[in-house]
């Protein structure tokens, strides 16, 4: 890995117009990124011509392109190909305050950081149908990102984070098992080894509303969190609190299931909280 270098990731499939935005935002950044690694995933409109046209003008711009696999596969794929010693990611919908890299860059190479913190976040602007709109007080960022914390939803957006690529060697990468809470099964997975901390400044903008959102295309987003934790559980029985949380959502389930006659639902979930249950004896 070359020593104080960045790689942006940014992962599209078909958001051609979001993309310039975003890309736009990456190249006019106050400190550069080393290389921008873009990975199509499949996209069938116009950004094949797009990324052609930048590859052609940005010597330090790489195209992956590969099948439609999924935004984990995408990012993915991208981590592998990255040459930097820090690795950052921008969804394509999103958006960089111009100062982003630069803020976080700082942060983790201040004299009373360094070599401490290896994975940071930023706090973000909520734009929907282009205003501004308030964020939620449980999405509000906390001072310290605990392990609990991150399990009841997920509060880090991607595109705010900043990694060590030796986090990755440490933790693995995205679990492309999981359609949707990749990002959170992440966080928490890292969660269990580092800390994650809060750059408490405003570097990005979430753009909300239109329907390409991973988030609009699925209901009941508990669903995967609990598959998430489910999975984290059986390799860290030590977690008792990832355990109680994940029982408190399988239960939150059980009452939508009853609600919805959905009895294999139901049944399901209740074999999964004795399964844990059982764990938790030993």
């Amino acid at each position: 890995m070359i020593k104080d270098s960045i790689t942006v990731i940014i992962p599209t499939y078909n958001r051609e117009l979001f993309l310039k935005s975003a890309f736009e935002s990456v190249i006019t950044q106050t400190h550069k990124a080393t290389e921008i690694i873009i990975v199509d995933d499949g996209s069938t409109d116009n950004t094949e011509l797009f990324l052609h046209e930048i590859s052609q003008k940005y010597c330090n711009v790489k195209i992956i392109r590969q099948q439609n696999s999924g935004v984990s596969s995408a990012r993915n794929r991208g981590i592998e190909a990255a040459t930097s010693e820090w690795i950052t990611f921008l969804d394509s919908d999103d958006r960089w305050d111009k100062n982003k890299l630069k803020e976080q860059f700082l942060f983790h190479h201040d004299t009373f950081y360094h070599d401490e913190i290896l994975v940071s976040y930023t706090d973000e602007v909520w734009i929907r149908n282009n205003q501004v709109v308030k964020i939620p007080k449980k999405f509000k960022k906390p001072k310290e990102m605990t392990l609990s914390l991150a399990a009841e939803y997920c509060n880090i957006a991607p595109s705010s984070i900043m990694i060590h690529f030796s986090v990755f060697e440490k933790v693995g990468l995205f679990d492309e098992t999981l359609e949707v809470c990749e990002d959170y099964d992440l966080w928490i997975r890292i969660l269990l080894h580092y800390k994650i901390h809060l750059l408490d400044k405003k570097l990005i903008d979430k753009y909300a509303g239109h329907t390409e959102q991973l988030s609009m295309k699925y209901w009941g987003m508990d669903r995967f969190r609990t598959q998430s934790l489910y999975k984290i559980t059986q390799n860290c029985t030590s977690e008792i609190v990832l355990s109680e949380i994940l029982i408190q959502k399988y239960l939150v389930l059980i009452k939508g299931a009853i609600k919805y006659n959905k009895a294999d639902d139901e049944s399901y979930y209740q074999s999964q909280i004795e399964k844990i249950k059982i764990l938790l004896q030993k």
